[in-house]
């Protein structure tokens, strides 16, 4: 009845002429109230009321009225137009009250219950208390409704599976629970591709223990003073896949094998990637080869040979083993099952260790972490976490495979122009900026141009490597863009490479499989096709998804793994790895678990506590006592399922209270 009444329009319009119109997003608190964020040094007051129109996140278009409150002028924003819901589609539990069906999105900023309804494909009855879903919001309070509302479309777990961080993980981010299925036996293409048979030469594959779909072969041999000559051999699943097909477009559309946590999704039928293509042991197999000859200072010859061959693999080697042996040949358990193999590992050892320097002195090497791996049981209960050094027989087939890929990237650029390439191009002007301020508040003098070229960045970080600690080096990886991927060629600053591109996993990437396909182009003589940037796109979203899904993953079984240890005063080292203003980021050594020091566990006055996210330190008194990349002692406080947090509490020392 009110709404149309001129005299309330009028008065709305007179309140808006004394009043600001601004657009930013919705900071909730916990006690009810929120702010509107619409940059990070301008924020405005949400009151309590208003809130229950909006929800965490939601990106809005509000009034600010200027209030006097105590004789202090208060902006208050009155959230009045939807811009971007924070929920569109999203992963929730089951909740049923008076009769009414809810759901609790699985948000860690939001506890509210949205009632819902049910689609029409799902069984009312099927639905228990707390069981899995996918939601869609269809109402909004700010599009002209009087309260939030979402329509269930998709049954995910009952609340009993143990199992379901990985289906909700899955779910939420839209991808696939199992592989593609291969319909029939797949039979070879005839791609008039001549294929050179190396059958009788002894190569070898060195994997984890486990693995099956086995992708990549080596052969060295002594050709010369002081010369090695590599030929890398990749499966090749390109020789049964054709472009278009339906196992092709599925391929595309998953771009990656999908590595979870104890669980991977591949991107091919398992039929093709752990069987017909993967290079088992004493199995015939087609692959995409290239043969590379290094000199001793660990400089490729141009003269580059790719091709198309039949390779037998002799032994499937594991990681460990082969460490074992070449670190101590009288100490290993494991030998090389015969001499031919021995001399093998020998080579490809010596091949490591001059490819290794070579990088050193033309490219970059980071400092690498462990790799952390989840003991399971085969219900998901984490029986331990386990780190997994690279070793030798890793930077074996590291170095070999980077050669490959390395020698891969400078053909397609040469003679095609295109391709599927890795691009980074390590700082923008404006982030160059920012690193060159910090680099100056600590002594090293540089300037924006020189640290946005491929040898000032390598310089750069060849100097911060050779500090006595990482702080500068974390302080600046901040202002570092991400690496893309690009369907044109670029330079890597990360690698310190000038262009690179891969082409040695295609069991498991897209992009892979792309590059195979131009590479047998090139052997052909033909004319490449180019890929479009809409697939280049699609494979940086997807490769962004399976990270997220990943940690995700990760971070509920930290949890299920620390429920057992809270309360334990078991001691963890941790290194600090961010600072915000409620305390510090911290990562455990033992098992890479991440975890938060809340600013009231640091010092118990808090006027006396800073705590620079921009500086990445904390002071007491204005007394540094912890900066980033410090290592520290700890203890596990407690354990917060529905933030997915878990809470540390630092051993006492001089300065703590």
């Amino acid at each position: 009845m009110l709404q149309n009444n001129p005299a309330l329009v009028l008065l709305k319009n007179k309140l808006r002429s004394k009043s600001e119109y601004v657009e930013g997003i919705v900071k909730q608190n916990e006690k009810g109230f929120g702010f509107l964020e619409v940059s990070t040094q301008q924020s405005y007051f949400i009151p309590p009321p208003c809130m229950k129109k909006v929800m965490h996140g939601d990106r809005v278009a509000a009034v600010v009225q200027h209030h006097i409150q105590n004789n202090k002028e208060l902006q208050v924003a009155h959230p009045e137009k939807i811009i971007q819901p924070f929920l569109t589609r999203f992963v929730g539990r089951i909740q049923k009250k008076n009769k009414k069906l809810f759901i609790i999105p699985d948000q860690k900023q939001l506890t509210q219950a949205i009632q819902c309804e049910i689609s029409k494909n799902i069984m009312k009855s099927a639905l228990q208390e707390g069981d899995w879903v996918v939601a869609e919001l269809r109402h909004h309070p700010l599009s002209g409704n009087h309260f939030f509302y979402a329509e269930i479309t998709e049954f995910i777990t009952t609340h009993a599976n143990n199992l379901f961080p990985w289906w909700v993980t899955l779910a939420r981010h839209n991808l696939a629970r199992t592989e593609p299925t291969l319909d029939s036996p797949q039979e070879m293409l005839d791609e008039q591709l001549k294929r050179q048979d190396l059958t009788e030469m002894p190569f070898i594959t060195i994997d984890s223990a486990n693995t099956e779909d086995i992708d990549d072969a080596l052969y060295i041999e002594e050709t010369g003073i002081d010369q090695l000559t590599l030929i890398v051999a990749i499966a090749d699943p390109t020789a049964y896949v054709s472009v278009n097909s339906m196992i092709d477009t599925a391929a595309s559309e998953r771009s990656f094998t999908n590595y979870l946590p104890g669980f991977h999704v591949s991107m091919l039928p398992r039929q093709l990637s752990n069987n017909i293509c993967s290079l088992r042991p004493h199995k015939k197999r087609p692959v995409l080869a290239c043969r590379i000859t290094i000199s001793s200072n660990g400089t490729p010859d141009a003269n580059v040979q790719f091709f198309a061959a039949w390779i037998t693999s002799r032994c499937q080697l594991v990681y460990d083993h082969v460490s074992d042996w070449l670190d101590d040949h009288q100490k290993s358990h494991w030998q090389p099952p015969d001499t031919i193999i021995a001399k093998q590992l020998t080579l490809l050892n010596r091949l490591r260790i001059i490819r290794n320097q070579w990088r050193h002195k033309n490219a970059l090497i980071f400092k690498e972490r462990p790799e952390f791996r989840f003991l399971l049981s085969k219900t998901g209960e984490v029986l331990d976490i386990v780190a997994e050094h690279r070793r030798i027989a890793n930077y074996i087939v590291e170095e070999a495979m980077i050669l490959a890929n390395i020698c891969a990237a400078h053909l397609l650029r040469d003679k095609f122009g295109f391709g599927i390439y890795n691009v980074h191009f390590g700082f923008d002007q404006a982030h160059a900026a920012q690193a060159v301020t910090v680099l100056s508040n600590h002594g090293i003098n540089t300037d924006k141009r020189t640290i946005t070229t491929l040898e000032g960045f390598r310089i750069l970080r060849r100097q911060l490597d050779s500090l006595p600690t990482q702080f500068l080096s974390n302080r600046i990886r901040r202002f570092q863009l991400l690496s893309e991927i690009k369907t044109t060629p670029g330079p890597h600053f990360g690698l310190g490479l000038e262009v690179y591109a891969t082409w040695t996993s295609p069991i498991r990437k897209y992009g892979d499989m792309v590059n195979h396909r131009l590479l047998k182009a090139i052997i052909k003589g033909e004319c490449g096709v180019c890929p479009t940037e809409t697939l280049a796109l699609k494979m940086s979203e997807r490769r962004k998804q399976n990270r997220i899904a990943e940690r995700e993953v990760s971070e509920w079984l930290y949890l299920r793994f620390f429920q057992k240890i809270v309360g334990s005063l078991k001691k963890f080292s941790a290194e600090v790895i961010d600072v915000s203003r409620g305390g510090l980021r911290i990562r455990l050594q033992e098992n890479g678990a991440v975890a938060f020091i809340p600013s009231s566990f640091i010092h118990h006055t808090r006027k006396e506590l800073v705590c620079s996210h921009d500086n990445g330190i904390v002071k007491i008194k204005n007394i540094v006592i912890y900066r980033v990349t410090d290592m520290i002692e700890v203890t596990i406080e407690t354990v917060r399922m529905d933030t997915r947090s878990i809470i540390a509490r630092p051993v006492p020392s001089d300065h703590s209270s």
